[in-house]
């Protein structure tokens, strides 16, 4: 669900002959005339997408061709086999899985990837006695009435209904986690303490519940896991929790270890972030600089609001060239890293069943 939107991307970009670039739509018909996204048309939650997007056009097409192919590979996490490598293809490609993770967070996204799925898994099986019905199922509805002037009202506990099938259910999969797992209920109560810990008093939040309800839910579950990582993670890769909430790798299923272990690597991260704002603010004030904006500072945002946060509106040119410190992107390739960790955790049928409950506490703790 990221690897794919960002390769489209990608060619997108390779592709673009406009000024400022644009992004050919698909045709309602044949006979239809050519229509383009652009930012004049482009609905305003995502503006900053479009920008973000934008702005690697240039980047993209400049490159050689040789590193055009090493940026391909490592959108899809592998490494460039160019020498000398590129240090500029690390912030690109960021960038571009940080788009892909925006519209992966969409329901119409989702939905429409569900569809996909069980079409090509129609098409592979064609003639065969054995059908396959794919296993992604989209999380609950998280979309609500939108208008300043009525009440917020999400239907958060709306199921998803998947369209009818003349195929009949093939007989269920294993249970990766099990319903019943200490470790996983466990790891589910610390997150959502957490997520009642970044709510308090989180106005901007709040907003994004009304404007933007499925930003609002993937950035609360994203600073919930940093806030866990942060706060909660031990030297020894172990969660403590508190209130007895104490967790080990070894005591997770085996497929939850892998989740379990990014969580510490975020935690780790997190620090070393922590760690490099104060050392940087201390040489500031030694030198009597303004102090930059701190990298912690720069994520929580980037988790609330999304990658092209510093590109709404009223950006320029301006922001546009300032808005990294580092050409490779490293705040972005953190937050994609997180959002990617929320993502792999909604999918976890126990999270993904209680999703509904996320959002009547983001509702009653935001005060919709």
């Amino acid at each position: 669900m990221i690897t794919g939107p960002a390769l489209c991307l990608y060619f997108a970009a390779l592709r673009s002959t406009t000024a400022p670039p644009s992004v050919p739509l698909p045709r309602s018909s044949k006979s239809a005339p050519p229509r383009e996204l652009t930012e004049t048309n482009c609905p305003p939650a995502f503006l900053g997408f479009l920008r973000v997007w934008a702005s690697t056009v240039p980047k993209i097409q400049g490159l050689q061709p040789e590193y055009q192919h090493d940026l391909a590979r490592v959108i899809c996490g592998l490494d460039p086999i160019t020498q000398p490598f590129n240090p500029a293809i690390s912030g690109i490609a960021a960038d571009l899985r940080a788009v892909a993770i925006e519209i992966s967070q969409r329901r119409s996204f989702q939905d429409r990837y569900a569809s996909d799925i069980q079409a090509a898994l129609d098409a592979g099986s064609s003639g065969s006695t054995l059908k396959v019905k794919t296993l992604f199922v989209p999380p609950p509805a998280y979309d609500g009435a939108s208008g300043s002037d009525s009440k917020h009202e999400p239907k958060y506990g709306a199921k998803y209904s998947p369209p009818a099938s003349p195929f009949p259910p093939r007989t269920p999969s294993p249970v990766l986690f099990p319903h019943n797992s200490p470790a996983l209920e466990r790891i589910r109560q610390i997150l959502y303490a957490a997520l009642g810990d970044v709510l308090a008093g989180n106005a901007t939040l709040g907003r994004l519940l009304k404007s933007d309800p499925p930003r609002a839910y993937f950035a609360s579950v994203s600073l919930a896991i940093l806030e866990v990582g942060t706060r909660a993670v031990q030297s020894d890769g172990s969660i403590d929790g508190g209130a007895g909430l104490q967790i080990t790798v070894s005591e997770c299923p085996e497929a939850l270890k892998p989740l379990m272990m990014e969580l510490g690597n975020v935690g780790k991260q997190a620090k070393k972030f922590g760690k490099k704002d104060t050392e940087a603010a201390i040489e500031a004030a030694q030198r009597g600089d303004e102090p930059k904006v701190p990298r912690l500072e720069k994520l929580h945002r980037m988790l609330q609001e999304g990658v092209g946060y510093d590109l709404g509106q009223n950006a320029d040119d301006g922001e546009q060239r300032a808005r990294r410190g580092s050409v490779e992107g490293r705040t972005v390739a953190f937050s994609n890293r997180i959002n990617t960790l929320a993502l792999n955790i909604s999918k976890i049928k126990t999270f993904r069943d209680r999703q509904s409950e996320v959002f009547e506490i983001l509702s009653a703790v935001c005060g919709s």
